[in-house]
């Protein structure tokens, strides 16, 4: 491009004038020992930040961040980093879920009110991605993705453990009577033993591997572990590609298409992904216009073998997964069976198939071959009935076969609180063919919309040997969990929703087959109790709390806030000087 026909870039408005709004601009600026020449009008690429010591998953991103800007420097860009809300779902109570929205309100205005002209973001633990995503779709300027990475391998007394899901392992062991409380705690510091996300396809390595998926992030960003040399190398080439973005004006408008979310949906049964991400990228859909629903991902999960044999499903991890080529192999298997759009433009300014056509897979027992699935039928299973209108979801690839067509005896917790007080009960009236339903766990009951869903198994039953029961309710549960557990409910039991209404003795009936979930009681005894149910108190009246439950929608919308939806561009705000 020559300087005649040198693009004019947003960040001008700020910087690329001789007036005294500009120089206010540019000399405070300069308190950093910036150069004249980086107001020459280049393009100014923000790096959105999650960094913080809280969220332990993203707490090597300062490093990051740096690998980041030297690649913009050298492509002819001006980096600059700026942080934003950090949600660490291992620290934050009640849960990370409550402040998604949040941060994407503040990733989406931050980025529209600075001089930015492009933005990468620094993405890692679960809701950091989805947040970023939907705040900068909002304001749709230029944007790419990096992952921070998975940690390492756990590694414990000769065998391997994958974060999270050998948390709910080795706590049921205990329960059991199988290992001493001694020895759970000393898998405590063999579980996570280097800097990234978890390592197992829990939902932190699922968005990464959504944000690849949907063309949002460089191919192979999902799986390259966070202490990896060739994750900074991919950091500086992602600082290269999104100043050649700002310059080619690719947004993600362009990306984020109706073909883009097929590949990402088909792509999550493939690996065995996370059941978060539904809500996620239903969310992320919303923010761009995008019409997706529960019925796309059943009708485009169905029918997608799970060949990536990772925890909490399978047995390997994400640095196997890496080795054994990664996400591009995943896509480039369902290209060729037909199941992935291959003209889906990605962040590369290509078709999606020219990222993956040459990849390898290098261990068969990672990413199966078709003829050896994990799972035949992938994906997520969106089950309906009177228990569940507007739907509820299960995750196959995590399930107990045996249990997918089952008729069993309700046992009713009122709440988490009610569930923790009784379910070591030895008098619980319990058994693995009763179904544990758990209430008001959704985004308003919780309020916030909680990993509780993957109830516990009562001691009582643990100790027959006994590992899964079905459970159900309108939480979430973790990625790493794993299970016949039936989540986001909806509607929900605190805006009355017929979960509310389930009573101990009621008989329910699952066939994930048939897709149907039913109450076996009658229209007219469900009506009286409606009659008689009284709404929960509000959890409070002013703040924030206050806002997120007057305004979230239910989880078959994506539990985004209402008047979020759509894009709101990136117009430069009024001067202020």
């Amino acid at each position: 491009m020559s300087e005649k026909e040198k693009r004019r870039y947003r960040s001008a408005e700020w910087f690329g004038k001789n007036d005294k709004d500009a120089f206010i601009h540019r000399s405070w600026m300069r308190n950093q020992g910036l150069p004249s020449h980086v107001f020459d009008g280049r393009p100014v690429i923000g790096i959105c930040n999650t960094w913080s010591e809280l969220t332990p998953c993203n707490a090597h991103f300062r490093g990051l961040a740096e690998h980041v800007k030297r690649g913009v420097y050298e492509a002819g860009g001006f980096p600059v980093e700026f942080p934003v809300t950090s949600t660490g779902e291992s620290n934050i109570r009640p849960t990370a879920m409550f402040l998604r929205n949040l941060v994407s309100m503040d990733v989406e205005e931050s980025i529209r009110a600075n001089p930015i002209d492009g933005v990468v973001l620094l993405c890692g633990c679960d809701k950091t991605t989805p947040a970023l995503l939907m705040g900068a779709a909002s304001v749709d300027l230029p944007t790419i993705v990096l992952s921070g990475g998975p940690m390492l391998n756990g590694r414990y007394r000769g065998r391997t453990i994958g974060s999270g899901t050998a948390v709910w392992q080795l706590s049921e062991d205990v329960k059991s009577g199988l290992i001493s409380s001694d020895e759970f705690m000393a898998a405590e510091a063999a579980m996570s033993r280097s800097a990234g996300h978890c390592m197992t396809m829990g939902t932190a390595s699922t968005m990464a591997s959504m944000a690849e998926a949907l063309g949002m992030a460089l191919p192979g960003n999902a799986a390259i572990p966070a202490v990896d040399a060739r994750r900074m190398v991919l950091a500086n080439a992602v600082g290269h590609r999104i100043t050649r973005m700002v310059e080619e004006d690719l947004k993600p408008s362009q990306i984020l298409t109706r073909a883009a979310f097929e590949n990402a949906i088909r792509v999550n049964g493939a690996i065995g992904g996370s059941t978060n991400a539904v809500v996620h990228l239903l969310a992320i859909a919303g923010r761009v216009g995008i019409e997706l629903s529960l019925e796309d991902w059943d009708r485009l999960g169905r029918d997608i073998p799970t060949i990536v044999d990772l925890m909490p499903s399978g047995r390997f991890l994400m640095e196997d997964f890496y080795y054994a080529g990664g996400l591009p192999v995943v896509m480039r298997r369902l290209a060729e069976e037909g199941h992935l759009h291959r003209e889906a433009l990605t962040v590369t300014g290509q078709p999606v198939w020219e990222g993956i056509r040459d990849a390898e897979c290098f261990d068969t027992e990672v990413i199966r071959p078709a003829d050896r699935p994990l799972t035949e039928s992938g994906g997520i299973a969106v089950l309906r009935g009177n228990v569940a209108p507007g739907g509820c979801i299960l995750k196959p690839s995590a399930a107990s076969p045996e249990l997918m067509v089952h008729r069993g005896r309700a046992v009713v917790f009122e709440s988490i609180e009610d569930y923790h007080a009784r379910i070591g009960d030895p008098d619980l009236d319990i058994d693995e063919t009763c179904i544990m339903v758990l209430k008001y766990c959704g985004p308003v009951g919780y309020p916030g919309f909680a990993e509780v869903g993957n109830m516990g198994l009562p001691p009582k039953v643990l100790q027959k040997g006994v590992r899964d029961m079905i459970r159900l309710s309108d939480g979430r549960m973790s990625g790493t969990a794993y299970g016949t557990v039936l989540l986001h409910t909806v509607p929900e039991a605190a805006i009355g929703g017929p979960l509310a209404l389930i009573e101990n003795g009621d008989m329910i009936e699952v066939d994930v087959p048939g897709r149907r979930i039913h109450l076996d009681v009658g229209a007219e005894e469900l009506e009286r109790r409606k009659a008689a149910w009284t709404p929960p108190a509000a959890h409070s009246e002013t703040g924030y709390t206050r806002l997120f439950t007057d305004h979230v929608m239910q989880a078959d919308t994506g539990c985004d806030f209402d008047f979020l939806l759509g894009t709101r561009g990136s117009a430069v705000p009024r001067e202020s000087h």
